[in-house]
């Protein structure tokens, strides 16, 4: 199984080289069908792979690190090429290898237009040479499935931060080069933020390295602690906590995110929000809790302050982004809603207990099929309308959706369901565990103070509630006789529903099912919360 998990991130790597070579033909629409093509088969052998990857995996010890692979790569600084994906990581990587096969499958029906040469957006029907070259996209999208893949496979400090990095310049591009509106400072303000946050994150690998001898996370997290001094335990949690929290994002380190999900194409944004937020909960969950145990014990209360804030802010903004007459971007409200859910994920990493985590490991999963869901209806609402503005879309009456589109109409309504929380979907497990894991946190942890994040925790789920019913009355609901911005609405096309037909399926298994991912997950916690 170690060459299927090497083959996951050496395919991708190969695909987006190819994208350099002069294969593709001298006809720019022959070449750019071509590169679509070969994204689309490549991202699906990726997936492959990983389905493969999960149905050899050990199911009955999946506390043990599988697939291993573990060679000296830089021996005077101790960094090793150390692989290997155990009950906390496989979810993640087959939901990484669904969602970039998803957006290739989009793209190859709906590749973003990005900007003409005259300045003026370009539409995905302009002539071919008025808009960016689809293989420049789809070595940017296969480069930034590496990044993605890597980061939840690799074992080493080091490597952990080169994979970290290596999605930002992608993602970079396909928000300033494909995306629309003021996509270049939406795409400067993410460079930067998650640069940063990166770079305080690099001082807080090199100290634990540079005091333990080893970059290592499994010998790290073996040794939980020991060898490191409390107050360097503290100084490097906060360090790496810091870099983490802006890839999270964590309140207050969340501002780069509205725009750069308002900016960013359809496919970058389902990926930015399905997967790019989950390195930073998954790096927390990998790096703090088994390496330095107590410096996030000490940080954690803190932590938990501000993730029971951004529930409530995220909450808040979407609820005035929601009100008539308030010109609220959908795209922007389901970005300050993913600060919302986000905040229930580290809340539960906060409380530092078995249940807490597996919430927290849960509702990333939940999150990333229910968001992706999200921003691939909400993208099509856009290509359709031309905007994606909330009083626009509804005029006075409601956009009717249900009337107009209702099979687009009514994937909403489950996807807003689905996010608010309604038991039997996915986003249920995660926000009541995490909860749960705040009502009774770990031992040396304030239970009043949990308590009383728990309880604006409930608030925001009734927040949430509150704004995404708003969002499908406005945008699902209204009279079909009413004059709407286009004379003719069209309903759900074939390749959209191969595309979103799977997020929803999941989330309604990941819903009714849930001990699917929790007994993978439970047994990786208690191994990595005990010293594993």
């Amino acid at each position: 199984m170690n060459a299927v998990l090497i083959a996951l991130l050496v395919l991708p790597l190969l695909g987006a080289a190819a994208t350099l070579a002069p294969v593709f033909g001298p006809d720019r629409a022959v070449a750019d069908r071509r590169a679509l093509r070969l994204n689309t088969v490549v991202t699906g052998a990726v997936f492959l792979l990983a389905v493969a990857l999960a149905a050899g995996f050990d199911h009955d010890h999946p506390a043990r690190m599988q697939a291993t692979t573990d060679l000296s790569w830089i021996p005077a600084l101790h960094v090793r090429f150390h692989l290997g994906v155990d009950g906390v990581s496989l979810p993640l990587i087959v939901l990484t290898a669904l969602l970039t096969f998803l957006c290739a499958l989009y793209s190859e029906k709906r590749l973003p237009g990005g900007q003409t040469r005259d300045g003026a957006p370009g539409a995905p029907g302009a002539p071919d040479e008025s808009r960016p070259s689809a293989q420049a996209f789809v070595g940017l999208f296969l480069l930034l499935e590496v990044g993605m893949l890597a980061t939840f496979a690799v074992l080493d400090l080091l490597l952990f931060f080169l994979a970290f990095e290596i999605v930002l310049i992608p993602m970079y591009f396909l928000i300033a080069r494909w995306g629309s509106g003021a996509k270049v400072p939406a795409a400067n303000r993410f460079i930067l933020y998650t640069l940063l946050g990166s770079a305080v994150m690099l001082l807080g690998f090199l100290l634990v390295g540079s005091k333990a001898g080893t970059f290592d996370m499994q010998a790290l997290a073996a040794a939980h602690g020991s060898g490191l001094s409390h107050t360097t335990q503290v100084i490097a949690a906060l360090a790496i906590l810091v870099g983490l929290a802006v890839k999270a994002p964590a309140w207050p380190l969340h501002s780069w995110l509205p725009d750069a999900h308002t900016a960013a194409p359809t496919v970058g944004s389902v990926l930015l929000a399905g997967v790019l937020l989950k390195m930073g909960t998954y790096g927390l969950v990998r790096v703090l809790l088994p390496i330095v145990p107590g410096g996030t014990a000490t940080l954690a209360p803190y932590l938990g302050a501000f993730a029971a804030v951004g529930i409530v802010y995220g909450s808040l903004a979407c609820l005035a982004l929601a009100r008539p007459g308030s010109k609220g971007d959908l795209k922007r409200l389901i970005a300050y809603s993913s600060v919302g859910h986000m905040g229930f994920v580290l809340l539960g990493i906060a409380s530092l207990t078995p249940v807490g985590v597996n919430g927290a490991l849960f509702a990333n999963i939940a999150h990333g099929l229910i968001t992706g869901l999200l921003f691939f209806v909400v993208g099509a609402l856009k290509d359709r309308y031309g905007t994606a503005d909330l009083d626009t879309l509804s005029g006075t009456t409601g956009a009717a959706l249900y009337g107009r589109a209702p099979r687009i109409g009514a994937l909403l309504a489950f996807a807003a369901v689905a996010s608010l929380g309604l038991p039997g979907l996915a986003g249920f497990w995660g926000e009541v565990l995490a909860m749960f894991g705040a009502f009774h946190p770990a031992d040396g942890l304030s239970r009043p103070a949990f308590v009383t994040y728990m309880v604006l925790a409930g608030l925001g789920t009734l927040l949430t509630a509150a704004y995404l019913l708003i969002v499908v009355k406005r945008v699902c609901m209204g009279d079909p006789r009413q004059p709407a911005p286009v004379a003719e609405l069209a309903d759900l096309r074939p390749y959209e529903a191969v595309s979103w037909t799977p997020l929803a399926a999941l989330t309604l298994l990941a819903g009714l099912w849930p001990a699917l991912l929790l007994s993978l997950s439970d047994p990786a916690v208690k191994h990595l919360l005990g010293g594993g």
